[in-house]
């Protein structure tokens, strides 16, 4: 990205390093509202989780505010041509004991919240067996057991990704060069947390979905909130971006209808998120 503000520009400069530029926010998804949208979805037939929905309403968000889908490397920062998304699986060995698999996703402009839930629901189902391995799997299987290799070949692997020449099979395995990396601590039953965003390779947001917790922002305590924890790289955008997205991302969480479409959601909606992305772009005016 060359057109972009001269303070945007010079932000990698100043921060050199994904962990200098690490900007936390938690929001809030009514659960209530999510609950009653999967049951009647579940009435017709459909079977939606949380995570996909999460996952829906940040990728309609994106594809308002693409500049949310960017990367800083090597002190430039580049705009995707894509939009994935990275995730842990929880799993069992064949001797019982937990392990874990990374998964990444690939979604499309035409996705919509069934295709998506599709795309994580077989996804899983391929990593789900105990002798199951995945790319990522069976390359660090074969890294990772060999004294001294991890080394050479995790420092060769961060040489050749700052100047851009990592093979393209490599970071079509790698987890880490994602659109976004989200976990689901709720699964676990365990608290949000802030999630650092890894140095290596072009994680620029990384969010946590912890176990819902009551609604004390509102004092009602009958309520439950999903509370999704985000670690962000500041240098991708301008805080007016940033905020144009979280807009556009609680619309959705609000309104979880409009994840439907393909595409960015174009209907209509009768809370305040449409006065409020005009006092966005009022104050970007004014700046």
């Amino acid at each position: 990205m060359k057109d972009e503000s001269a303070i945007v520009l010079a932000t990698p400069y100043i921060m050199p390093h994904r962990y200098d530029a690490q900007n936390m926010i938690t929001e809030y998804a009514d659960m209530d509202i999510l609950r009653k949208y999967i049951n009647g979805k579940r009435e017709e037939g459909h079977r939606i989780t949380y995570m996909a929905l999460v996952l829906a309403a940040y990728y309609k968000a994106y594809l308002e505010n693409p500049k949310i889908n960017r990367f800083v490397m090597n002190k430039h920062i580049y705009q995707r041509s894509h939009f994935c998304v990275s995730f842990v699986m929880l799993k069992k060995r064949a001797d019982g004991t937990p392990d874990e698999a990374l998964l990444k996703v690939y979604m499309e402009p035409d996705d919509t919240i069934f295709s998506i839930q599709k795309k994580v629901e077989s996804i899983i189902a391929e990593n789900a067996d105990a002798l199951q391995e995945n790319g990522t799997d069976k390359f660090a299987n074969a890294v990772f057991t060999v004294p001294l290799l991890p080394n050479i070949v995790v420092g060769l692997a961060k040489l050749l990704d700052r100047y851009g020449i990592l093979p393209k099979k490599i970071i079509e395995i790698s987890p880490f060069h994602t659109s976004l990396f989200i976990t689901n601590l709720a699964s676990i039953n365990t608290e949000h947390i802030f999630h650092h965003a890894y140095e290596f390779g072009t994680t620029s947001v990384f969010m946590c979905m912890g176990k819902p917790v009551m609604d004390y922002i509102h004092g009602d305590y009958k309520k439950k909130l999903i509370p999704l924890s985000c670690v962000m790289d500041e240098r991708i955008c301008g805080g007016v971006e940033y905020a144009q997205f979280w807009s556009s991302f609680n619309r959705y969480l609000k309104h979880p209808e409009l994840t439907e479409q393909p595409g960015p959601g174009k209907g209509k909606t009768e809370d305040k998120d449409e006065s409020e992305a005009e006092n966005i772009e009022s104050t970007k005016d004014a700046e």
